[in-house]
């Protein structure tokens, strides 16, 4: 039996996964959406990328998993591709949602266009905020969706989104599939295009928005499981 640990992006805990676990289920595997500390209701909880990490090392040990999918949807990328590392023999597989992935030495932030949300970021003793409906537009999510994100969602710890990634093996080496949400941005980024030339990486689109798991979390739980099942 596969074992799924799912982990949401920014400011999104584990009720995010809400529609997927259950598809997982039924389709016979185990799911564990997992909230990250200083989100949801471990809101308050100091945190930086490296406890992100430890966060998701420790989760599947402490329910003694094997045959283990790590999930990471967008910033959560980030982490999940540094657990995958640690977590050794216990790996099957890694999932990037529309995530992004770890560099060895590099933030999350590493790259973007602007200091916008580094300026938020202090702006707001040291939390990114947590989303507006205009955050969420034109993702293919419906007034409720974006509206229950909002209420739900929560501000983001700042040092994890600032703090450098620890990667010791090449990303390459470990079995990924990349699904890519084409509404968000048409194309993979370069360094995830670079990934995808490994024969042990495959690319799965979705014609959807950045929040798979709101828009379509029957079709993600589906690609979720074809990535498992498939010859």
């Amino acid at each position: 039996m596969t074992e799924f640990v799912l982990v949401a992006g920014a400011k999104l805990g584990a009720w995010a996964w809400d529609e997927v676990v259950p598809e997982l289920r039924a389709a016979g595997h185990e799911a564990h959406a997992l909230t990250l500390s200083g989100l949801a209701e471990r809101r308050g909880t100091p945190a930086g990328q490296q406890t992100h990490v430890r966060d998701i090392v420790e989760e599947v040990e402490r329910l003694g998993l094997r045959d283990v999918v790590l999930v990471g949807h967008s910033y959560s990328g980030v982490p999940v591709g540094q657990a995958a590392e640690r977590i050794g023999d216990r790996l099957a597989r890694v999932v990037y949602v529309d995530a992004n992935v770890p560099a060895d030495g590099k933030s999350f932030l590493w790259g973007w266009p602007s200091d916008g949300v580094r300026a938020a970021i202090e702006a707001n003793d040291g939390f990114w905020p947590s989303f507006s409906a205009e955050d969420l537009a034109d993702q293919d999510l419906t007034d409720e969706q974006i509206a229950r994100i909002v209420r739900d969602s929560t501000p983001h710890p700042g040092a994890s989104l600032t703090e450098p990634a620890v990667v010791t093996r090449p990303l390459a080496e470990l079995p990924s599939t990349y699904i890519k949400c084409l509404l968000d941005w048409p194309e993979p980024s370069d360094e995830v295009a670079e990934l995808l030339k490994s024969d042990r990486w495959e690319l799965v689109n979705m014609n959807t928005g950045h929040w798979p798991m709101f828009s379509q979390p029957r079709e993600l739980a589906r690609i979720l499981h074809e990535s498992v099942t498939a010859p």
